[in-house]
């Protein structure tokens, strides 16, 4: 479900304040994020995030691309691991 225009998007108050802390000083530091819920903005772009996937942070660097979407979607929260491998006894003619 999208949300209401009128209410704009949403976006963590910290990580507002540590985006303007970083380009006042021009730090190129990449910014640590928890709430995986909050908007990219057109503002974050060219910044480096990392993004808590539950367990670890996953490095993000935004593109214009990027702009609009969660930083959640870029940091996926579940491993795939392959299926099975195909063995002898699997494949052989009964």
């Amino acid at each position: 479900m999208s949300r209401s225009i009128k209410k704009g998007p949403y976006v963590h108050p910290k990580i507002l304040k540590k985006v303007e802390l970083a380009k006042k000083t021009k730090q190129r530091q990449s910014i640590k994020i928890w709430s995986r819920s909050s908007m990219i903005l057109p503002e974050f772009v060219g910044m480096h995030f990392n993004v808590h996937n539950g367990k670890t942070f996953v490095p993000i660097f935004v593109t214009e691309k990027m702009v609009g979407h969660r930083f959640g979607e870029f940091a996926p929260t579940r491993t795939f691991r392959k299926h099975g491998a195909h063995t002898e006894r699997s494949t052989a003619i009964k």
